[in-house]
């Protein structure tokens, strides 16, 4: 039910307006003076305030200077005679939703309250949906009390409320993106887009239509005008998630935006000019890719105003227990489940495994524990089939020498193993080890395997 508040200096007028809308079901409220609709407002908050336009005292104009703006600004209408239609097109031009001649007709009323009635809900599912939104991505939603990951987050907090680029670097499944839309959701530009764009999954002959649109006529199926993600992402920030892996020609296209502030269309003479804050990341070692010339150095100085750097899950293990928790109860929600926690085996387990998939990987850990777990605590036997390594491979077993275990080397050796398993195929050794191609092979090159025979790799 929504609430109304009538606020005018005639008694009788208050009373008919009260019953009309009272008869058509609405919660109404009235008062004799803007004044005193100020203090119900307060208290009340109406959902839409129908006020007269000249009354003692302050008038409907200054009552709608004065309106609070949170939690949300009501709908108002206005009041006038005919003679001073003027006044209420300035109420208008204040803010005011509409305006009604006195005297009122009952049918108009009603339509247009209704009418202010449903933008005001719709206003305040908005302002819900933002919230949430806002919640979601706010610095509480990051999960993680390490010292890396709190160096990460205060970098992320000083550079919210600036328009400088910035690269985010770090392994796939580190939390790149969530970052990015952190970084976006917590600026002066949350209420403007926030465009993800996955470089590495676009098409090299469709990358730049994609970023920068195209005019009909400009390649063959180009039968319309599309608007190109850089120009949808204007006054917004745009994400250009694996950067490092962007073509020559697409890199100094990009070069170009950030010098100019514009874009071209394909197929088109006319630039058009944009405001959209970079922020890139990558999982590639972008000085590495300048030597080899694969990627441009002048491109990189550009993104790079400020760099964040997120350590993989292995280099942040402490953090783990909460992200368990955490993953657990988003589950809860989503499946219905009611699992409270998780046992104090299967808990090791998960703090003792290396994690090549990062965090990615094991949220899908949790995922399908909780789908499979049939008691209220999850337990070894609903993560052993993820966690194949710890399970019978006698990882957790082994004693472990005074001088520790270098877990690159013991990586390596795994990734051999699979390879040698699969005889060469790598998306083959990346099933057997739980990881998607794109990481099996990041983490090959990463940690300098030697490549196996080019027929084997698909």
């Amino acid at each position: 039910m929504s609430v109304i508040l009538v606020i005018d200096d005639e008694k009788l007028q208050r009373d008919i307006l009260r019953t009309i809308l009272e008869d058509e079901g609405f919660e109404t409220h009235t008062a004799s003076s803007a004044e005193e609709g100020l203090e119900i407002i307060k208290k009340i908050r109406p959902d839409v305030v129908l006020t007269d336009l000249k009354m003692e005292g302050m008038d409907g104009i200054e009552l709608i200077d004065s309106l609070p703006e949170e939690p949300f600004k009501p709908t108002t209408i206005v009041m006038t005679a005919f003679g001073t239609i003027s006044s209420a097109v300035d109420a208008i031009k204040k803010g005011a939703f509409d305006y009604l001649t006195k005297p009122l007709d009952k049918e108009l009323l009603l339509v247009t309250i209704k009418r202010a009635a449903e933008r005001a809900i719709l206003q305040k599912e908005n302002l819900r949906l933002q919230k949430d939104l806002y919640g979601k991505f706010s610095f509480e939603g990051i999960v993680g009390h390490s010292q890396k990951m709190v160096e990460a987050i205060e970098v992320v907090k000083k550079v919210c409320s600036s328009n400088v680029n910035v690269l985010i670097l770090g392994e796939s499944g580190t939390g790149k993106e969530l970052i990015a839309r952190a970084i976006h959701y917590n600026s002066p530009r949350k209420t403007k887009p926030f465009v993800a764009v996955n470089c590495a999954a676009i098409p090299e002959n469709l990358i730049e239509s994609e970023l920068f649109g195209h005019e009909p006529g400009s390649f063959t199926g180009a039968t319309s005008r599309s608007i190109g993600l850089f120009e949808s992402a204007n006054n917004g920030t745009i994400f250009l998630d694996e950067i490092g892996d962007l073509p020559a020609l697409t890199q100094s296209k990009i070069l170009r935006v950030l010098q100019d502030k514009e874009i071209r269309r394909v197929g088109s003479r006319d630039s058009i000019k944009i405001n959209v804050r970079i922020i890139s990341a990558t999982n590639k070692d972008l000085e590495k890719e300048i030597i080899n010339k694969t990627f441009r150095e002048d491109l990189f100085y550009r993104l790079k105003v400020i760099t964040i750097n997120l350590p993989p899950l292995r280099e942040r293990k402490e953090d783990i227990p909460d992200l368990v928790s955490f993953f657990i109860k988003k589950y809860n929600r989503e499946f219905g489940k009611r699992i409270n926690g998780i046992d104090d085996n299967a808990m090791k387990a998960i703090i003792e495994y290396h994690w090549p998939g990062n965090i990615r990987q094991l949220e899908s850990v949790i995922e399908r524990a909780v789908i499979m777990c049939e008691t209220r605590n999850i337990s070894l036997k609903d993560i052993k089939s993820e966690l194949r390594f710890i399970q019978g491979s006698g990882i957790l077993d082994i004693d472990l020498p005074d001088e520790g275990i270098n877990f690159d080397e013991l990586e390596k050796e795994l990734l051999k193993k699979a390879m040698e398993k699969a005889n060469g195929v790598a998306a083959k050794a990346a099933k057997l080890l739980g990881m998607t191609y794109k990481t099996f092979w990041y983490r090959w090159e990463k940690l300098g395997s030697s490549s196996p025979k080019k027929e084997a790799v698909p």
